[in-house]
């Protein structure tokens, strides 16, 4: 009976390793709901490496705009890798937007589908409405993701009957230039789901790094603190925001300061991503929202976007 039961135990071991890597030999039509920045370049990354590919938004204009954004990306790409090959090119073209298609249904579309990625705006409410009606359609063998950048996966997930099957892919932009891609598990994350979505970022041609569902997981999580700190220091008056720049690049190798990223960043997101951490965790001191910053978004004064922040652009 021991012997019997371990070989059980064994093969069953086996069967979940195998399970996981044919799951994820089995992404091949990818949903990914909202046609913003992130969820253009998503579709056109994935579209490229093989994958047919569902965009979906609620609007009609926001899909011929993201269709536009990434024809004109992926000409780009094409002009890069091919050169002078105008035949490579557009067979190129041809292959990959003839992998993709739109639709304003998300619901008729997850119903046909291995993995859902969502894109849409940072508020909970609205994504729990969406992952609710997507999951009382969805075949039980779909994973559900969230490329959200500063909300819990296990609190979006909650609404779900599949918390073994949901993670989070957070994308950075502009995801055709940036490599990274973090794969977040909760602690309800299956094994296989993980297999799955790690080595569909691999597909990709994504560098794939694991995290457990924690604020801001690791880049926003060390980035966000550092940016809300030297924005903390210019209050203080201990330096100027140049001289804060300055000192990052030089002395810590940084590409770009602090204040110089925030501006880039949006000042608004900065502000959005803070708020939300120290209403969820008041104690904790490094998420306070700087006082300076919340008068710079109360201004309209987002950085780069709307030509000053810290800096006149």
């Amino acid at each position: 009976h021991y012997y019997i039961t371990n070989n059980l135990r064994m093969f069953a071991t086996r069967g979940l390793v195998t399970g996981a890597m044919s799951c994820a030999r089995s992404v091949s039509h990818v949903t990914i709901i909202g046609g913003g920045l992130m969820g253009s370049g998503i579709t056109q990354v994935a579209a490229q490496t093989g994958h047919r590919v569902t965009l979906v938004d609620l609007d009609q204009n926001i899909l011929d705009g993201a269709t536009a954004r990434i024809t004109k990306s992926l000409a780009r790409v094409a002009k890069k890798k091919f050169g002078d090959d105008v035949d490579g090119a557009k067979a190129f073209m041809d292959t990959t937007m003839g992998s993709i298609s739109t639709a304003t249904d998300a619901c008729s579309v997850v119903k046909d589908t291995d993995l859902v990625i969502e894109a849409i705006v940072e508020n909970m409410a609205v994504k729990h409405r969406l992952f609710k009606e997507l999951d009382s359609v969805a075949p039980q063998s779909v994973i559900f993701t969230s490329n959200t950048s500063s909300l819990s996966i296990a609190e979006i997930a909650e609404v779900t009957s599949r918390k073994d099957r949901f993670g989070g892919l957070h994308f950075f932009n502009p995801v055709p230039v940036m490599k990274l891609l973090e794969v977040v598990k909760t602690a309800d994350t299956s094994a296989e789901t993980l297999s799955a979505l790690t080595a569909f970022g691999k597909k990709l041609g994504k560098v794939t790094v694991e995290c457990s569902d924690t604020p801001g997981f690791i880049v926003n999580r060390l980035l966000v603190p550092n940016l809300a700190e030297a924005i903390k220091m210019l209050e203080r008056g201990v330096a100027s925001a140049q001289d804060i720049d300055t000192a990052m690049k030089l002395g810590a190798g940084h590409p770009m300061g602090p204040l110089q990223l925030a501006d880039y960043v949006g000042l608004d997101t900065c502000c959005f991503i803070l708020d939300g951490w120290s209403e969820k965790y008041p104690d904790v001191e490094l998420f306070k929202t700087p006082e300076s910053l919340k008068k710079l978004v109360s201004e309209g004064k987002l950085g780069n976007k709307t030509g000053e922040g810290f800096y006149k652009h």
